[in-house]
């Protein structure tokens, strides 16, 4: 039998489990269902439980006893590296970040997620708009920002930033005007490489091509 590895977090025991936790319908979660996964710390300690990650609390989420909890500031600080299936995320900037490509560069992503509350009912069967939030403030009443289904009528929209470590500089660039800014020094570069390969922003391997390719250039 798989051994299994427990550790106290803020107080709560985390034991691992094979089973996964499906989510059905509209979700703030990145993964269609809590997965098991590997929580390693920085003193070299590995643990393994059901994880998750929440897109519009931009927390790291853990299942325990069939309840979803987030790690806390606390044991953020602990924290070396979090793996979900072949995933791999890292404490930085005050929350957790994907990262995506790991060389002389390290290229991350932050996971966010917008939500839009039904219309109110209008005139004529109508309803009337309603526009995103961009905050987790007004659902996290009773623990909506948690549930794994939200309430019928709730929309979501999941994007995401791109942080960029370079030569020992964090920078966040949210679309490519901002990520040529942080290239002026390979402006001859860039921009023929993105005009001949079509880059786009919203397409993760195509912009992990071009930093390898201006890493190596």
């Amino acid at each position: 039998m798989k051994h299994i590895y427990c550790i106290l977090i803020s107080g709560l025991i985390i034991i691992s489990s094979h089973a996964q936790t499906k989510i059905q319908g509209i979700s703030p979660y990145l993964f269609p269902e809590f997965t098991q996964g590997v929580i390693l710390m920085k003193d070299g300690e590995k643990n393994e439980t059901l994880l998750n990650y929440n897109s519009l609390t931009e927390e790291m989420i853990f299942e325990n006893n069939g309840k979803q909890m987030a790690i806390s500031q606390r044991d953020f600080a602990r924290i070396d590296t979090v793996y979900i299936k072949d995933r791999k995320f890292i404490p930085s900037i005050d929350l957790f970040v994907e990262t995506i490509y790991d060389s002389k560069w390290d290229l991350l992503v932050e996971h966010k997620c917008d939500m839009k509350q039904p219309g109110k009912p209008a005139g004529y069967g109508g309803t009337t708009e309603t526009t995103a939030v961009t905050s987790y403030s007004s659902f996290s009443a009773g623990g909506m920002a948690y549930q794994l289904k939200l309430p019928e009528g709730y929309e979501t929209r999941s994007y995401f930033y791109y942080w960029l470590r370079r030569d020992g500089k964090l920078n966040k660039f949210m679309n490519m005007r901002e990520l040529k800014k942080l290239f002026k020094d390979k402006e001859d570069l860039i921009k023929p490489y993105v005009k001949e390969y079509n880059v786009k922003y919203d397409n993760q391997e195509s912009i992990i091509q071009l930093i390898e390719y201006l890493e190596t250039s």
